[in-house]
């Protein structure tokens, strides 16, 4: 696929200049953007390491609001690979997720609703995930349980917030087919 993109080199708006690293003006089938790669590491000595990430931003002129939210909807629905799925739960993960949302539905946007901490130790996250389209929006809720006691959990509020994001993604239809694949067979 990269060698479908060409990458131009272009002077860097001043606005651009409190990225550290690299940017590059990247076309790709007629879209522009700009990717901007890290070049030092996490402890900034100034050795060069393989990027932990890339920030990318369309330039183009129209909105990514550009499909109604039956397309994005109907391509959430979708089947994910299954090499993405967690065997041991039977579940996307949830930077996969966030992946997925941003490709099919560029433009969405999530937010914690609410965090409860029970008398019982358990913590529980509201988490609300908006789609946005061209013909409006949509947003789903779901919330996640994580108790505070499990050892093996090092943050229980991040837990249960990727627990809450993931079936708010469900219920928009990323994935559903795995909290019932079970009862279809």
């Amino acid at each position: 696929m990269e060698a479908a993109a060409s990458f131009l080199t272009r002077p860097v708006a001043p606005s651009f200049s409190a990225f550290p690293g690299t940017v590059v003006v990247r076309q790709r089938r007629g879209v522009s953007s700009i990717v901007v790669a890290s070049e030092k590491n996490v402890n900034g000595n100034g050795k060069k390491a393989v990027p932990s990430s890339n920030y990318v931003v369309p330039l183009d002129k129209a909105s990514p609001l550009t499909r109604p939210l039956a397309e994005i909807l109907r391509d959430l629905n979708k089947r994910v690979s299954a090499k993405i799925i967690k065997p041991e739960d039977n579940s996307i993960p949830w930077f996969h997720a966030n992946r997925m949302l941003s490709f099919y539905a560029p433009g969405w946007c999530g937010e914690i609703q609410n965090v409860i901490f029970s008398n019982d130790g358990t913590v529980t996250v509201v988490y609300r995930v908006t789609i946005r389209g061209s013909d409006g929006e949509a947003h789903r809720e779901s919330s996640g349980t994580v108790s505070l006691e499990d050892g093996q959990i090092q943050d229980p509020v991040a837990a249960a917030e990727e627990k809450a994001f993931c079936r708010a993604c469900a219920r928009f239809g990323l994935g559903l087919y795995l909290y019932h694949e079970d009862e279809i067979l």
